[in-house]
């Protein structure tokens, strides 16, 4: 046998499932301009609940990153899961590569199936995109959450030692790895504890199913994250922000979830997750549940602040 059952293919297979069985549906929109955005939607909206949208980071596609939250979530939320553009089956054939025009499109396809104010929640570099979504569309979007996106970072952080990384190149090369050695690497600064003896057949198969699309357009996002970048720059959002983030996180580090604290004052909340890396949704999913839950549903009905102290740790 010259080559690996795909674990990635069926596990993929399976995640659709998953998402079908928990009441949601698959759904393609064309928004004209080259853009089409994918988008898993509720098989029936159902007007008395508020809306959530559910923003995926870098890595595998949407399922993968939000498959354990869905069902708990769809009991009180219309829950919607977009693909970015460049992951699952969202694309552009326009040049724009921000996280503004990633939000805009987000926006726009929520607008699509009839959805006017949601509740967003973006983990890593989907919290950029959700970022962006409440700094544009302050009547749209009623609270965020950010999970482990350093929207505050600047360019000059690189230079400053900040990372594990010493150059973008380098960022780019671990983020999207095309090898099994950048797997691992990937693995190491994702996880406060990573699984260690991983097969090379298997790192293989989940890179070609999972990494080695558009892989141009996704290192150009990552680099257009990161140039030019400055705190001075980036919008004090009005909402109510819950953010969350590892304590042990090696990719966005834990200062950067508290300067975005101290960036948007009393409006927002920190809650550092103990023992813990950056793929908190991976690695910790109950305990980030559990403030999501806190944050998203327990103030329904009516809507109240949700309990927490700046800078709070948890098991």
């Amino acid at each position: 046998m010259t080559k690996c059952f795909s674990f990635s293919a069926t596990r993929d297979w399976c995640y659709r499932y998953s998402f079908s069985n928990a009441g949601l549906r698959s759904s393609t929109t064309d928004l004209v301009d080259g853009t089409v955005m994918h988008v898993w939607a509720p098989k029936a909206h159902i007007q008395s609940k508020p809306t959530l949208v559910l923003i995926h980071g870098i890595g595998a596609n949407a399922m993968w990153q939000w498959n354990d939250f869905i069902s708990p979530l769809m009991s009180r939320f219309n829950v919607y899961v977009p693909d970015l553009l460049f992951f699952g089956d969202s694309y552009t054939t326009r040049s724009e590569r921000s996280e503004l025009f990633q939000a805009q499109c987000v926006m726009r396809v929520m607008e699509a199936h009839g959805v006017k104010v949601m509740t967003v929640v973006g983990i890593s570099y989907g919290g950029f995109v959700g970022y962006s979504m409440a700094a544009q569309f302050k009547e749209k979007v009623e609270r965020l959450v950010i999970c482990c996106a350093g929207v505050c970072l600047e360019e000059k952080d690189m230079e400053e030692g900040m990372f594990k990384v010493k150059s973008v190149d380098e960022a780019v090369s671990i983020l999207l790895p095309q090898t099994p050695d950048k797997m691992r690497e990937l693995m190491k600064i994702s996880f406060y504890k990573p699984t260690k003896g991983v097969p090379s057949c298997f790192l293989n198969d989940f890179i070609h199913v999972m990494c080695s699309e558009y892989l141009q357009e996704r290192k150009e996002l990552i680099q257009a994250l990161h140039k030019d970048r400055k705190l001075s720059d980036l919008p004090k959002i009005t909402q109510p922000t819950l953010i969350i983030w590892g304590e042990y996180d090696q990719i966005f580090p834990l200062e950067l979830g508290r300067r975005l604290k101290r960036h948007l004052g009393n409006n927002a909340e920190l809650v550092i997750i103990k023992n813990a890396g950056h793929a908190i949704n991976v690695e910790k999913p109950k305990v980030l549940y559990k403030h999501l839950k806190s944050f998203l549903i327990d103030p329904l009905p009516p809507a109240k602040p949700g309990n927490y102290s700046n800078g709070q740790k948890t098991d």
